[in-house]
């Protein structure tokens, strides 16, 4: 009898999952992988960017449980388990100079602490291969750049026994890419697709704030384009955070699937052998793991 894939995606807050790599995602679970999203806060600071939604009394007046459940709804389109790692959103400071961080928060917690948890569902779920941000979180911030240090951490240490003791059983993943949503060239991509189609394009704005920023590197792209509607459900089911009138919305799913059918990783830590560019996330895994 061989063995079920394992992909753990780790996130910093409910819908990160639906933004980033959920078509990837919705591909594995329909391929028989186990995908397992881990949320490191409850999104209790976010804003509501919804406009239909932004004065709504209810909401304003418990944010923190409508999130929970419009994750819900985002797991149950995906088809993948969810855990939530139990810290309490840091909040995007705003202001020159910046605010001090609320007590408390997520990206004030002493990094051991902020891991242990993830370890522990590393060593009980025993993923093969993981996903998260890098250094910089996608964006710079608090919260996502804390979601790679505790990535970071628990790829490292889940398979010391020494390290996290009282943590369960040690488990290696194989595997850690960092999600890569937006490249220059995917901007580029869309935005002359657009044009060509008569159709405004939203990214003008992008381009003038990439001229100056480093391409980002891709390793991985992972043909995904059939299972973008499930993304969009997903991201959908974010009432709060997703204006469905928005600018992602506005981009015709044949320009989407025609320009970048992909969704895109880049490859940060690796313990099999594997050749790049890639086509899978679990490339040199399948051959190291006798699959069911």
């Amino acid at each position: 009898m061989g063995e079920v894939l394992r992909l753990m995606a780790v996130h910093a807050h409910p819908d990160d999952e639906s933004s980033k790599g959920a078509a990837t995602m919705a591909r594995y679970v329909a391929e028989g992988v186990e995908v397992l999203v881990v949320t490191c806060t409850g999104g209790e600071r976010g804003d509501i960017l919804n406009p239909k939604l932004k004065d709504d009394p209810d909401l304003l007046r418990d944010i923190a449980e409508y999130r929970r459940a419009e994750m819900a709804n985002a797991v149950a389109a995906l088809g993948v388990r969810h855990e939530w790692l139990g810290f309490v959103d840091s909040g995007l400071p705003e202001g020159d100079p910046l605010p001090p961080l609320p007590e408390g928060c997520f990206a004030l917690e002493p990094l051991h602490v902020a891991a242990a948890p993830l370890v522990r569902l590393v060593r009980s779920f025993r993923p093969h291969v993981m996903t998260t941000y890098d250094e910089n979180g996608g964006y710079p911030h608090p919260d996502h750049i804390m979601t790679h240090k505790v990535s970071m951490e628990a790829f490292e240490a889940a398979g010391d026994d020494e390290r996290y003791p009282g943590t369960g059983a040690p488990w290696q993943p194989l595997k850690l890419y960092y999600d890569r949503g937006f490249s220059r060239a995917k901007i580029i991509g869309f935005h002359e697709a657009m044009l060509a189609a008569g159709l405004e394009s939203p990214f003008a704005e992008w381009l003038e704030r990439w001229e100056d920023r480093e391409e980002v590197t891709i390793t991985t792209r992972v043909e995904c384009a059939d299972f973008f509607p499930v993304r969009d459900k997903a991201l959908l089911a974010h009432a709060t955070q997703i204006d469905p009138d928005g600018w992602f919305f506005s981009i015709p799913s044949e320009i989407q699937r025609s320009v970048w059918p992909t969704e895109d990783f880049q490859l940060a830590r690796s313990h099999v052998p594997t050749e790049t560019p890639e086509d899978d996330l679990f490339a040199g895994v399948r051959e190291r793991v006798e699959v069911a």
